[in-house]
């Protein structure tokens, strides 16, 4: 177990409570090693040996560096930075029997509703503010206990244990203060932002989970931590991104927005964002269309995020031959019917990648009986077609507001990162491929 690497993880999701302050914390840092940042709407001057980033939205970044040689592909890593929470709706104040006020709040993207129940939440997200003539986007965090999801006592509902479908209407608005916090939630929010509530023209405002990382286990095996799914891959994209050796093609760490809610945005994985950059990045270099198309036959895409464990209490939900394990290695996922894009050929070269790189790495596919969701691969594939693998971590309580994984595979995954970023692909007959 690397404790240290473990603990940068941590640092970095305790301090991306949003989508919005996960593409922040990743610019601090690009920033600090020597990357620029880009804009779309203006014009790109590259160079070789140029390290540059471009975001979108502030809630999806590409960063890529120029090689000294010609390059001669791309290889991409993309993961996402939005997880499964409560969004907060417009006008949330809502008053309860005169004496408690309740924020109104919907879910984003499927989660698991109950352990949300009776934790420490608080309120972080981005405004957007009215200033001299100028509409600016402010990344607010309540950075203290501010809110809970109270249970309903089982005196109340003695079923509770038999099951329960929970309403998200009724049962999952969090309570914010008592009668006399009426009217106080956005003059919080204005305060956070250093403005008034009156210049506040927009906010897009997300619960997240206040408790703190966790190693723990017989021998420290496990850690546990919220948004595991998928900033575990972020940020070990990011990590191996910036220790990558140099070769003839251009790294690509990719974070994109609303995987969980289906991608089908300016900023998500079925928008042109990719596809515009790496076009811009070839016309910045002086290849032409042609030479951009060809490229792409020597690129290769990790599209990584968080795979399913073996769970111990539900041994038979998982497939009967392929079964990842906590602590496993790098898990390569699999699917027919396309939901993950891997075929023979990716896993092949990622299996070699893996190998070079001493991670060991692992299987997953679902149940043939059990249908599973889909993930970035197949998606960004409509925009840029290469081969891609479909990877991930081996975690449990995918999609809880706590997650937990194997200490050891974050380490294993980030060698791997380091070592694909670091290759070059290139396609010498249809189906053959030599990998530098």
């Amino acid at each position: 177990m690397n404790e240290n690497l473990i603990k940068e993880l941590f640092d970095f999701i305790e301090s991306s409570p949003s989508c919005f302050h996960v593409i922040h914390n990743m610019k601090e840092i690009l920033i600090s090693q020597g990357y620029v940042p880009l804009l779309e709407s203006e014009p790109w001057t590259l160079k070789k040996g140029g390290r540059y980033f471009v975001t979108r939205n502030g809630s999806s970044l590409i960063a890529f560096r120029i090689p000294e040689k010609d390059p001669r592909g791309f290889q991409i890593m993309a993961s996402h930075s939005d997880s499964p929470c409560f969004k907060i709706k417009e006008n949330p104040e809502l008053e309860a029997e005169g004496h408690y006020i309740k924020l109104n709040v919907e879910k984003y993207g499927g989660m698991l509703m109950a352990p949300w129940f009776d934790r420490p939440l608080s309120v972080a997200g981005r405004v957007l503010i009215r200033d001299n003539g100028r509409i600016l986007p402010r990344l607010i965090n309540i950075d203290r206990d501010l809110l809970m999801i109270p249970n309903l006592a089982i005196h109340m509902c003695r079923e509770i244990n038999d099951g329960m479908k929970y309403n998200v209407q009724k049962d999952m608005l969090p309570l914010y203060g008592d009668a006399a916090a009426k009217g106080c939630f956005l003059k919080q929010i204005a305060e956070e932002a250093g403005t008034t509530a009156e210049n506040i023209l927009g906010c897009d405002l997300f619960l997240y989970n206040r408790m703190p990382g966790s190693i723990w286990g017989a021998e420290r095996e496990f850690m546990s931590i919220g948004k595991l799914d998928d900033l575990e891959c972020a940020y070990s994209s990011l990590k191996g991104f910036l220790e990558a050796g140099e070769n003839t093609s251009i790294p690509v760490h990719c974070v994109f927005d609303n995987e969980e809610v289906g991608s089908t945005t300016r900023q998500g994985a079925a928008s042109t964002f990719l596809r515009d950059t790496l076009i811009t990045i070839c016309e910045g270099l002086g290849k032409t269309h042609g030479e951009y198309r060809r490229m792409l036959t020597a690129s290769l895409m990790l599209s990584s995020d968080n795979a399913h464990g073996v769970h111990p209490n539900y041994p038979e939900k998982a497939c009967p031959s392929n079964r990842p394990y906590l602590n496993g290695g790098v898990v390569i996922k699999f699917s027919a019917n396309q939901k993950y894009t891997t075929d023979g050929a990716a896993a092949a070269l990622f299996r070699e990648i893996c190998r070079r790189a001493e991670a060991p790495c692992q299987v997953y596919t679902n149940r043939s009986d059990v249908p599973g969701g889909s993930t970035l691969g197949n998606i960004s594939g409509t925009q840029v077609a290469v081969n891609t693998v479909d990877i991930g971590l081996a975690q449990l309580a995918m999609h809880s507001p706590y997650e937990t994984a194997g200490t050891k595979d974050l380490a294993y995954l980030v060698r791997a990162v380091r070592e694909f970023f670091g290759a070059s692909i290139h396609m010498d007959a249809e189906g053959a491929y030599l990998l530098a």
